[in-house]
């Protein structure tokens, strides 16, 4: 079956997302807003995705998952992302946790942890980043040590975004001290509720709360909480960030940015500096909309696209980066409020380019992907 953007699947998905999101901002329960997938959280919304079968859409059916294709699922996500959903409720366990279980997780964890990610019940958080790592991932100090029926951790975490609301953490840990950095981590799944975990708050400059530090102090996991192989964690993780990097959020973060600008650029049809400009993003954003397309049938076929979703997340950044400046030599930018469209967009940029591995780390991959080409 040819499920190429515009296939009947994909239309059809598109026209259900659009009805349910017009639905819910008719009614006021939400306001578009940048960077939804990580900031706007609406557990119930979340969930009524889930009861329409719009979350979990390529896990098996018989996890809960809708057995449907990456790309059809790519449908769906630009839609919610171009809307502007409060979606972070279920985007890190749907986009990386669930398909993570799936590839590596024994039965016993696949039938514990994935039918509750489809069902929307489950709210993941992040344990990567760690205080002082910067974007070297490999650096963590976070410790896992075995004890009788699973594991002790304690250790530090940081920009763990969502973790107040989350149920349940992705954490790497170091299970043990190798020659190589890279060697001795593994993955876990933690309870967040677990005793000896700590949530602090980290308040950005609009008094918003997204990111919290996290703290693990003697926090029981047990044994069959492992995802994969004990101390083989670093090549899972390069995979799971594919699935991390390679998805439309990495273009369309700022995409109510690119709406406003296309308003203004109807209103100004005489600007024709404006409108030069205009084409441009637009020609760019058709070219980030067909990479995370091959991405999307690269990971149907099987592969983890690697280093296409590095290609990907560093040409988004770069595009949503340029439309919100693009919008700086308009009058919708003298708008100075925390809550506006500009205001909104601007304060998440900074983190464009970190999350998910700095602009260095990225083109490394690159560079070596072309050095055995």
């Amino acid at each position: 079956m040819d499920h190429s953007p515009g296939t009947d699947s994909c239309t059809e998905l598109r026209a259900r997302v659009r009805e349910l999101t017009a639905e819910w901002r008719v009614g006021g329960r939400y306001v578009p807003r940048s960077d939804s997938w990580l900031r706007s959280f609406d557990l119930e919304f979340s969930k009524e995705l889930a009861a329409r079968g719009l979350i979990a859409m390529t896990y098996p059916k018989e996890f809960g998952g809708a057995g449907r294709t990456n790309v059809e699922r790519l449908a769906v996500t630009e839609e919610l992302l171009r809307a502007g959903a409060p979606v972070a409720a279920h985007w890190i366990g749907d986009r990386q946790i669930g398909p993570a279980v799936l590839r590596h997780g024994t039965r016993a964890l696949q039938e514990e942890i994935v039918p509750r990610i489809a069902s929307g019940e489950a709210v993941f958080c992040l344990g990567m980043s760690e205080p002082e790592a910067g974007s070297d991932l490999a650096s963590v100090r976070t410790s896992a040590e075995r004890v009788e029926g699973g594991w002790l951790v304690n250790g530090h975490k940081i920009w763990t975004t969502q973790a107040h609301h989350a149920t349940h953490a992705y954490l790497l840990a170091r299970t043990s001290r190798e020659e190589r950095k890279h060697d001795g981590l593994s993955e876990f799944i933690l309870d967040m509720g677990a005793e000896g975990v700590q949530v602090t708050p980290i308040v950005d400059l609009a008094g918003e709360h997204h990111f919290n530090e996290v703290r693990f102090e003697n926090v029981f996991v047990p044994a069959h909480r492992v995802i994969g192989e004990v101390g083989k964690g670093w090549k899972q993780v390069v995979e799971q960030l594919s699935f991390e990097r390679g998805g439309a959020e990495r273009s369309l973060s700022s995409y109510p940015v690119l709406v406003e600008l296309i308003a203004e650029a109807a209103r100004q049809r005489d600007d024709r500096e404006l409108h030069a400009l205009l084409g441009a993003l637009v020609a760019r954003l058709a070219v980030l909309r067909r990479l995370c397309f091959e991405v999307a049938s690269a990971m149907d076929a099987g592969q983890a696209p690697v280093q296409q979703a590095a290609a990907l997340k560093y040409l988004g950044n770069a595009f949503e980066h340029d439309v919100i400046e693009a919008l700086r030599r308009t009058d919708l930018c003298q708008d100075p409020a925390f809550d506006s469209t500009f205001g909104q967009a601007l304060l998440a940029s900074p983190a464009f380019g970190l999350r998910g591995g700095a602009a260095e780390v990225l083109l490394s991959l690159i560079a070596r992907q072309e050095a055995r080409s």
